[in-house]
């Protein structure tokens, strides 16, 4: 099969850990044996979040020289290549010599009149307390909002329209190439008035970056690995429940957070409307079930619509 999977931020930096070199390369490697198990016999395509880490560079630029900051989709070419070499070299170790590995610096286009432009949702950086996260709104300009039990950095998040680097992906693929592409959602550009492409200030959203990415390569599978189990109604009640197997149309029906959650389910429900394909969410440990269909939660137009639910998922 052709298998594309996204890599939950999780899986390279877990939330509350140093934003180190080691503890990056130490979660990646991790990550790269559940990728290890699926590679053989099929073609696969990786993708990855980036925000800590975009965070972090402009945190490092600006102590460095506040009135001349890198932009961000300077930063997120810069995440790319710095995930990307991590995910080969750890990969690499695991499989055979033989097998061949690309990262793909990859550009995505959005619209310049994106909404999203003047409602930044998008989280990057590490996480706050409302003093520091205050202090710094007032120190750097920036727009915080709250995550979870703490404070993040946010910003522009607009939809994805198109992945330049589509043709070169598809020719390493047919070389038998294991790719890692549009990390981080890709780098976000945009036409200006005068027909030319640049670079703008935002972070694409990886799983809808993701399910574009996976559309058009035509994929038999878009896996998104998380640290969630499945998808689940009810989260952090005593009621909560696992989804197993669902129609879109189904879990539209149940509204999900937007800064966790919410962005996979669409990105999994558009993918599976479109081409009548399963994707699925799932844990990252459960790689190899998730393919089989064993484990997470599937989303398929296949489905009647009725959401099933089952105990040992919960």
């Amino acid at each position: 099969m052709r298998i594309l999977v996204a890599l939950g931020g999780n899986a390279l930096l877990c939330r509350g850990e140093p934003m180190t070199a080691e503890a990056q390369r130490a979660n990646v490697r991790i990550a790269s044996q559940s990728l290890a198990t699926i590679c053989p016999g099929n073609e696969v395509i990786v993708t990855h979040g980036n925000g800590p880490q975009v965070g972090l560079l402009s945190l490092q630029g600006h102590a460095y020289d506040p009135s001349s900051l890198f932009p961000l989709d300077v930063l997120g070419a810069e995440t790319e290549g710095l995930i990307g070499y991590m995910i080969e070299q750890e990969l690499g170790n695991l499989l055979p010599f033989e097998v061949p590995f690309a990262t793909v610096l990859t550009m995505t286009e959005v619209d310049r009149g994106d909404p999203a432009f003047k409602n930044p949702t998008k989280f990057i950086g590490p996480v706050y307390s409302k003093q520091e996260a205050d202090d710094l709104e007032k120190e750097k300009g920036w727009i915080f909002r709250q995550d979870g039990n703490k404070w993040r950095r946010v910003v522009p998040s607009p939809k994805p329209k198109r992945i330049f680097e589509i043709r070169p992906i598809e020719w390493l693929l047919e070389k038998g190439a294991i790719v890692v592409a549009a990390g981080g959602g890709g780098i976000p550009t945009a036409y200006g008035d005068d027909g030319k492409l640049a670079g703008v200030e935002a972070v694409i959203d990886k799983d809808l970056c993701s399910d574009l990415l996976a559309r058009e390569l035509d994929v038999d599978m878009f896996v998104m690995a998380t640290d969630a189990d499945a998808v689940f109604l009810d989260w952090g009640t005593p009621e909560a429940r696992s989804i197993r197997r669902a129609s879109p149309d189904a879990m539209a029906a149940h509204a999900f957070p937007a800064g966790s959650m919410g962005p996979k389910v669409e990105a999994a429900c558009n993918f599976a409307r479109l081409t009548g394909k399963p994707a699925v969410i799932g844990a990252l440990k459960d790689l190899p079930a998730l393919v089989r269909g064993e484990a997470g939660t599937t989303i398929t137009s296949a489905e009647v619509g009725e959401t099933l639910y089952e105990p040992e998922f919960a």
